[in-house]
């Protein structure tokens, strides 16, 4: 059976619906974006009208407004996204039940075989994007092909309210030429790396070679070489269905540039106490840790290490990514933004390990005790209601993560 798959994407989707919600925006320049006063300001997305300006998502908002000074700056409304997004995917779902999310406002779905029950892949299409218009008051770019790869690049090159369908007989002559940028999975550096090796289009990337490819871009070469030939035989996820989870993060841009380390270790734990609340929730600990940091220059800056045992514990995730960050971080520029990422995760139920030093299992089994105690209060009690005294000093953390009842830190000093 030939296979079917759209890939649904709603256009603008946060800017459409804070337009959807207050219509004296339709047709002005409009961005959403974050606090100016938490230094959250930058441009989360964007209106036609203010894309027209060079405005971009991810700039900030001081920038925006000089290249527009008529430019309405409006909050996030998450829950309303949310809201819309979850009526999306009903619509999808009253069509097939193949629908698999990329994102708040973007889906997969896998049509193959229905076209006696709601006609050809463009007439589902058609349906769709008539339905979330005349539904949900925001339009929807929608691509078409025979894999996933190619239904997401179909919808990336589809205009505001638009189709665009790529076949086997015809992809090589419409997506080759294309540059190697536009193809999922070729990010930044990637793409960088790939224009050193004179590979500039999706066409010159599906020719160079798999085997040229695994030894310069390791596993992720190879799938670049499936993607740019067409051959991803990836499937659509079923309802109920979910990626299994690679790693769980948290991070924060502080309210102020940081210059001493030990305001840096309290921003730490304090996302640790969120990742670790994840982790409990997923029924996961992490083998790893990772540290990204943004400095005052906007460079970014990250860090892995490995733990000595499987974790979910705050304190020993906190502990991990102090001495990772002492180690590595130059201090070139003052700290700007944090994230910590649990990584390589494990079941708990699986993670055991071999140790051969006394008294190392009681201290493992006592940190995530710990952790799990600080998870069950949570839910109780919401977010806060726990958490270290060390928290209680002004960490240069937003306001809207503070944190109140204090315990004895769990950080090494």
């Amino acid at each position: 059976m030939k296979r079917a798959i759209l890939h649904c994407d709603m256009n603008n989707f946060y800017a459409s619906v804070e337009v959807k919600m207050n219509p004296e925006l339709e047709g002005k320049p409009v961005v959403v974006g974050g606090s100016e006063s938490e230094r959250h300001g930058i441009v989360l997305a964007k209106s036609y009208e203010a894309k027209k300006f060079g405005i971009r998502t991810g700039e900030t908002l001081y920038d925006a407004i000089s290249k527009c000074p008529d430019l309405i700056v409006v909050p996030p409304h998450f829950d309303e996204y949310l809201l819309i997004s979850n009526e999306a995917r009903a619509i999808y779902n009253s069509f097939t039940d193949k629908v698999e999310p990329y994102g708040i406002d973007e889906c997969w779905l896998d049509i193959s075989g229905t076209q006696r029950l709601f006609g050809t892949p463009y007439e589902v299409g058609m349906q769709i994007k008539e339905k979330i218009k005349s539904e949900l008051g925001v339009s929807i770019s929608i691509g078409i092909s025979f894999n996933k790869i190619f239904a997401k690049l179909c919808s990336d090159l589809a205009g505001r309210d638009e189709i665009r369908a790529v076949w086997e007989d015809n992809f090589k002559e419409l997506l080759w030429p294309l540059p190697v940028g536009c193809l999922l999975g070729v990010g930044h550096a990637t793409r960088k790396k790939l224009l050193w090796y004179g590979i500039h289009t999706i066409g010159d990337l599906a020719k160079v070679g798999e085997d040229f490819l695994r030894s310069k871009l390791g596993k992720n070469g190879w799938h670049l070489y499936v993607y740019a030939n067409g051959s991803d035989c990836s499937r659509v996820a079923g309802f109920g269905e979910h990626a299994p989870v690679k790693s769980v993060g948290h991070g924060t841009t502080l309210v102020a540039d940081v210059i001493e380390e030990e305001l840096v270790y309290g921003v730490m734990l304090e996302l640790c106490l969120d990742v670790s609340y994840r982790m409990n929730k997923l029924g996961v600990r992490s083998r790893g840790v990772e540290v990204t940091i943004r400095d005052s220059a906007l460079t970014f800056y990250s860090f892995q290490c490995r733990l000595d045992f499987p974790s979910s514990s705050p304190s020993v995730l906190a502990n991990a990514s102090r001495k990772l960050f002492k180690d590595k971080y130059t201090w070139a520029y003052p700290v700007r933004a944090i994230t910590i990422r649990g990584i390589d995760l494990v079941s708990d139920v699986f993670a055991g390990v071999q140790l051969d030093i006394i008294g190392v299992v009681d201290k493992m089994d006592k940190s995530d005790r710990i952790g799990e105690v600080l998870s069950e209060i949570r839910d109780r009690f919401g977010r806060g209601s726990l958490s270290y005294g060390v928290l209680l000093s002004d960490n240069k953390v937003p306001d809207s993560r503070r944190l109140d009842i204090l315990m004895p830190s769990g950080i090494v000093k």
